[in-house]
Parts: C-alpha cells; structure tokens; sequence
C-alpha cells in the first residue's frame, strides 16, 4: 500500500471516529473562519470543525490529487488538549489522530 492509500485509508477511519462520536455534523464555518491565521484556527472554530472541514479536506485533496504529501502533522496535542477541555469521551478519537501523525506520509522522489 502506498502512502497516499494509507493517509486515506488512515483519513476514513478518523471520518468514522468522528461520526461515532458525534463530532463530524458541524456547522461549515464561514470563510472568515477557515481564513484564520492562527495553528488549528483556535480563533475561529472548534476542533472538530477544523478538522473535518480543514485537515481532512486538505489531506483529502493531496490524497486525490497523489501530490506531495506533508513530512509530518502534529495534531494530536491539540486534540488532546480539546478533548480533555470539552469533556468529550472519544478516545479513540485521539488513537486515531495519532495514528495519522505515525502514517509514513513522506513521497520520496526516485
């Protein structure tokens, strides 16, 4: 299996972790807030928003597109951190966000 395979592969179950979780029905933010300079858009919106209608669109795209997928991601600090703040029972969730973090995403060129 190839990387981009295994980012999507890795990318559908995050998509079903949040659904199990009731986290993947968030309202679409505004372009105001996808604009958002700041790391997760922590201005803007919360994490589940950010990443469903951020990270896994973006990823996504790459995935679709086979281009150059990114050396590395660290998202499961914030997702901990949120998790914990929210008092949001989703584990798994976590598990999940660190097994993308672990995916061997890095394309190398021959």
């Amino acid at each position: 299996m190839n990387p981009h395979q295994r980012l999507d592969q890795a990318l559908r179950e995050l998509e079903a972790t949040l659904k199990a979780a009731d986290l993947w029905r968030v309202e679409q933010p505004s372009a105001k807030a996808l604009a958002s300079q700041q790391p997760f858009c922590v201005d803007s919106m919360e994490l589940p928003q950010w990443l469903r209608y951020v990270f896994v669109a973006r990823l996504d795209a790459l995935v679709e597109a086979q281009a150059p997928l990114p050396a590395s991601c660290s998202v499961a600090p914030a997702a901990e951190v949120y998790l914990r703040q929210a008092q949001v029972p989703a584990h798994h969730l976590l598990l999940v966000v660190k097994a993308i973090e672990r995916v061997d995403l890095v394309v190398t060129e021959n």
